[in-house]
C-alpha cells in the first residue's frame, strides 16, 4: 500500500477502540488520509474514533481535515423509502 493512497474505515456497531485499532493499523502502514464513514445511529461513534485517535493516540501527528455530511435514501424489505444521515471525517497525518 502506498503512501498515497486514501484508507477508508466503515464505523457501525462495534465498539469503537475496534475503529481506532483500524484507523491506527492504517496509519502504521503509511496512509497518510483516512476517511471514517457512518451512516444513522453510528455517527456519533464516528466522531468519538476520530477525537480518540487525534487527542489520545496521535497527539499533534493527526488532524481532522474535513467533515460531510449528507443523506442517504434506503429502500426497506416492504418497497418504502426512508432517509439516513451519512457523515464521512477525513483526518490527515500531520
Amino acid at each position: 500500500m502506498s503512501s498515497e493512497e486514501v484508507g477508508i474505515v466503515y464505523v457501525g456497531r462495534k465498539p469503537a477502540i475496534n475503529y481506532v485499532m483500524a484507523t491506527t493499523l492504517q496509519i502504521n502502514r503509511g496512509v497518510k488520509k483516512i476517511i471514517l464513514k457512518a451512516r444513522g445511529r453510528a455517527i456519533s461513534r464516528a466522531v468519538d474514533v476520530a477525537e480518540i485517535a487525534r487527542l489520545k493516540y496521535f497527539p499533534g501527528k493527526l488532524k481532522i481535515t474535513d467533515i460531510r455530511t449528507g443523506t442517504d435514501e434506503l429502500i426497506e424489505e416492504d418497497g418504502s423509502r426512508r432517509d439516513i444521515s451519512v457523515i464521512e471525517i477525513e483526518l490527515t497525518t500531520v
